[in-house]
């Protein structure tokens, strides 16, 4: 498992934490050097590869093209060839990111990339060069992620970002032109370990059922941790970034439906489990 110090990858851990897991970060493998991630792979013989490593700074890749491509797209591929070559699976995750968000449906597997930013760019070129290298894979595309580990590259998630803005006692302001599936790492990770019982290779979306925007999930963040806060809806404007963010990102879990896996939970039914679990997480 690459990138295990992240929030998804905590959440991972728990759930295969009965099978033999072999950890590493992408500054200590360097996934951009395929020949270290050959002779790692290797030595290491895994069933499955399981690649968490991201660069997630997505106004940052706006300036630094060569990084966000150096980890979202060729430590991709160098992952993928290394799999190929000991005959293990391997899992990617994606982005809602790929789409630039014009539309108000929601995406399904089938729907073509359009990304609208260079991160978006990099994470779609990365799927490209996992299904061009190596067949056995499990895509995974995901939105709005949230976990207790909290976020590596952001220091936190926007749920608590909001439980700490919040805890102020301040009025907040918070878009409401942005529409997406708020979606928790536990419940990516339930997913994942399902999917790869199935044998059934390909791209997945995979996040809660649902959608909001970023106005209503933080109005539903406080109103499940019983907090009144004042907040306010404003356009996107009112926070201007370097990358432009999709306006509507909402995935369709449509495959995970065919591969009889059934529904993920409601994002506001995840959103309580959180809240809940983290309750009892701070005693």
């Amino acid at each position: 498992m690459t990138g295990h110090l992240g929030q998804l990858a905590a959440d991972l851990k728990g759930v295969f934490a009965g099978d033999e897991l072999i950890l590493t970060e992408m500054e200590d493998l360097r996934l951009e050097d395929a020949g270290r991630v050959r002779e790692f792979v290797q030595a290491s013989a895994p069933e499955l590869v399981v690649n968490c490593a991201a660069y997630n700074r997505v106004d940052e890749a706006e300036d630094a093209p060569e990084a966000a491509f150096a980890a979202n797209t060729f430590a991709v591929r160098n992952l993928a060839l290394a799999a190929r070559e000991c005959g293990a699976e391997m899992v990617h995750f994606s982005t809602d990111y790929v789409f630039d968000g014009p539309g108000r449906r929601p995406y399904t597997e089938e729907d073509a990339p359009c990304p609208g930013s260079v991160y978006g760019v990099s994470k779609a070129a990365g799927e490209m060069m996992l299904q061009a290298t190596w067949e056995r894979h499990y895509i995974c595309r995901v939105c709005g992620l949230y976990g207790y580990a909290g976020s590596r590259d952001k220091g936190s998630n926007f749920v608590e970002t909001m439980l700490k803005l919040g805890a102020k006692g301040q009025p907040l302001k918070v878009v409401d032109d942005q529409i997406l599936t708020p979606t928790s790492t536990l419940t990516v990770a339930r997913a994942v370990k399902n999917l790869i019982g199935t044998g059934r290779h390909g791209l997945y979306h995979m996040t809660c059922e649902g959608e909001c925007s970023w106005y209503e999930f933080a109005q539903a963040i406080f109103a499940g941790a019983g907090m009144d806060v004042e907040v306010t809806p404003v356009g996107s404007e009112a926070y201007p970034t370097k990358a432009r963010r999709p306006r509507y990102s909402v995935l369709e879990n449509r495959r995970l439906r065919e591969a009889g896996l059934g529904e993920m939970p409601d994002w506001r039914a995840a959103l309580r489990e959180y809240l809940s679990g983290r309750a009892v997480v701070s005693r």
